[in-house]
C-alpha cells in the first residue's frame, strides 16, 4: 500500500494532531511513489476473481466500522457536523462497499456477455465472441468537503472504482485533513492484511499535486465533486492530456420543485413543512438541497415558510471557507432586482421570493446556485408560466414535481421537460436523500455532471472506471475464468440471449 504522508501502514498510533501538519502537501517523491505503485499494482488487482476482489473490499468495510468511534469524532472537530450525521455516513460507506462485494460475487459488474459461434447464422456465419468490462487502471478520486466519510476518502468513487478492478488515489480534501489520514491509515491496514497488491490505494494532497496527478499518464481517469469552476477546469486538464482520460465531475446543481394548485389545495401545510426541512437539512450543504420552489400565485403558504425557516436552529457550515462563500452568495441574490427577501436569520437560513417573469429577465443571476441554506419561493400565474420556468434550467442532479392524481394532464406535459433536464426526477417528495442501491441514478446533464450518461451513487457507478473488451475464437484454455465454458466462478452471464449461471453448452 502507498502510505498516506505520516502514516505508515499497520499503524495504530494516533497520528500527529494539527491541521499544519496532516495538510502539508504531498511531496514529490512521495507522489511519484503512489503513482509508481498504483500502476504496479493494477495488472493483478485489476485481474483478480471477482469474489477475491469482492473479501478485499469486504476487509475494508469491516475495518471502518472497527474504526467508526475513533474517526467520527475527528469529523466531528473538522466538520462541525453532528455524531449522528457522520455515524449514518460511515454506515453509508461501508453499506456501500459490501452492496459492490455482493454485485462483484453476482457478476453483474463484469457484464459477461458471450455468444457461442454459429456456422448458419445469416447473412455470414457468426464467430465465438465473448465479452466482459476490464477495470480502467489507475483512478485518480478528488475528495468532496460536504460528506467526510461517504464522499471523501472512503466514498463512493473510491468504493466503484475498487469494485472495478482499480488502484485509487485519492487527493484528499483540505476540509478535514486529518480525517483522510486517518481514513487512509485504516484502509491501507485492511487492505495489506487482506493480501491486496501493494499500490492498491494512496492518498494525496495539495492542489497544485492534484493537478500533477491529474496530468500523469498513468492515471486512466478521474472523479470529482465540487464547484463548477473548479470541475471545469480538471475537465479541460483531463481531456486536453496527450492521452485524454474520462474525467467525472460533479459541479452543482438547484434541484427545483414544481408545485400545482391541486397539490397547494391537498397539503399545503406538509409541502412547506418538508421543502423548508429539505432546503436547510445539513445547513443547505447537500447537493441535492432544492434551490428553488415553484408554486401558483396565491398559494396562501407565505406565513408558513417563514414560520417554519424561523424555527430552524443555526448551526456552523463545514468550515470558513464555505462559509465565506454562502454569505457572499446570498449577499449578492439579496441585490438581485425583482428578489425580495420574506425571511432571514444572518448566516442562517434564508427565504427569498421572486416570480417567474422576474426570473426569466435576470435568469443566469437567479439561477446561479448559492451552497448553503438559502432557497428561492417562486410564483407562476398560469401553466404557461409554469412550463418556461421549467424550459429555463439547464441540466441539475434532479427536479421535482408535487400534483395530485387530477393533475395527470399537466403531469404528462412536464416530466417529459423534467427527464430532459435532469437524472432523476421526483414526484411528491424531496430531492436530499440519495438511496444507494441498484437502480439509483445521481447525475445529470451538463453542469450537473461532466458525463449524463453515468451516475456516481449505485452499483453501476463502477461502469465509469471499466471499458468493454470481447474476445472472439479465443480457445477455451487461455480466457479469463468469467469467460471459460464452465463458468467456474459461478457468476451470472448472458449467454446467447439468455442469462444463465449454467455452463456454455454449444
Amino acid at each position: 500500500m502507498t502510505p498516506a504522508p505520516g502514516i505508515e501502514p499497520n499503524s495504530t498510533t494516533e497520528p500527529t494532531p494539527g491541521a499544519k501538519h496532516l495538510s502539508a502537501d504531498t511531496t514529490p517523491a512521495q507522489l511519484e511513489q503512489a503513482l509508481a505503485a498504483a500502476a504496479a499494482a493494477a495488472p493483478a488487482f485489476g485481474s483478480s476473481e471477482p469474489s477475491v476482489r469482492a473479501g478485499w473490499i469486504r476487509a475494508v468495510a469491516d475495518a471502518l466500522d472497527a474504526a467508526k468511534d475513533e474517526l467520527v469524532p475527528i469529523a466531528m472537530r473538522e466538520s462541525a457536523l453532528p455524531e449522528a450525521r457522520l455515524t449514518g455516513e460511515v454506515a453509508r460507506s461501508t453499506g456501500q462497499l459490501r452492496m459492490f462485494a455482493d454485485a462483484l460475487e453476482e457478476g453483474a459488474l463484469l457484464e459477461v456477455t458471450i455468444d457461442t459461434a454459429d456456422a448458419q447464422a445469416k447473412p455470414v456465419p457468426r464467430p465465438d465472441l465473448r465479452r466482459v468490462l476490464v477495470p480502467l487502471g489507475p483512478v485518480l478520486v478528488f475528495a468532496a468537503s460536504n460528506f467526510p466519510f461517504a464522499f471523501s476518502v472512503c466514498g463512493g468513487d473510491t468504493a466503484s472504482a475498487l469494485a472495478a478492478g482499480c488502484p485509487v488515489i485519492v487527493k484528499a480534501h483540505p476540509g478535514h485533513p486529518e480525517l483522510s489520514v486517518r481514513t487512509a491509515a485504516v484502509m491501507i491496514d485492511a487492505l495489506k492484511q487482506a493480501g491486496v497488491p501493494d499500490g492498491t490505494f494512496g492518498l494525496i494532497s495539495g492542489f497544485d499535486v492534484g493537478v500533477t496527478a491529474l496530468k500523469d499518464p498513468r492515471i486512466t481517469a478521474a472523479g470529482f465533486t465540487g464547484s463548477v469552476p473548479a470541475g471545469k477546469a480538471l475537465h479541460e486538464i483531463a481531456v486536453t492530456r496527450p492521452e485524454p482520460i474520462p474525467f467525472y465531475g460533479e459541479l452543482g446543481s438547484l434541484n427545483p420543485v414544481f408545485v400545482t394548485q391541486a397539490a397547494i389545495d391537498a397539503r399545503g401545510k406538509d409541502i412547506a413543512t418538508g421543502y423548508v426541512g429539505s432546503f436547510t437539512l445539513g445547513v443547505g450543504q447537500f447537493c441535492t438541497k432544492p434551490g428553488l420552489l415553484f408554486v401558483p400565485s396565491g398559494h396562501g403558504l407565505q406565513e408558513q415558510l417563514v414560520e417554519a425557516v424561523g424555527g430552524v436552529a443555526q448551526a456552523p457550515m463545514l468550515n470558513d471557507r464555505i462559509k465565506s462563500g454562502f454569505t457572499s452568495g446570498l449577499d449578492r441574490l439579496r441585490k438581485v432586482d425583482g428578489v425580495r427577501v420574506w425571511s432571514t436569520a444572518g448566516d442562517g437560513a434564508s427565504l427569498l421570493q421572486t416570480t417567474v417573469p422576474e426570473l426569466l429577465a435576470r435568469r443566469d443571476e437567479i439561477l446561479a446556485e448559492c451552497f448553503g441554506p438559502v432557497s428561492i419561493v417562486v410564483e407562476y400565474n398560469d401553466r404557461d408560466e409554469l412550463v418556461q420556468a421549467v424550459e429555463a434550467f439547464d441540466g441539475n442532479l434532479t427536479a421535482t414535481l408535487h400534483a395530485e392524481d387530477a393533475d395527470a394532464d399537466l403531469a404528462r406535459e412536464l416530466l417529459p421537460l423534467l427527464t430532459a433536464r435532469a437524472g432523476r426526477v421526483l414526484w411528491n417528495g424531496w430531492p436530499t436523500g440519495v438511496a444507494v442501491s441498484w437502480a439509483q441514478h445521481h447525475g445529470g446533464p451538463f453542469p450537473s455532471t461532466v458525463g449524463s450518461i453515468h451516475t456516481s451513487v449505485g452499483v453501476t457507478a463502477a461502469r465509469r472506471f471499466q471499458r468493454p473488451v470481447a474476445y472472439q475464437d479465443t480457445p477455451d484454455a487461455v480466457l479469463p475464468d468469467v469467460l471459460k465454458d464452465s463458468n467456474p466462478a459461478g457468476i451470472t452471464r448472458r449467454v446467447n440471449g439468455t442469462v444463465t449461471t449454467a455452463e456454455v453448452t454449444r
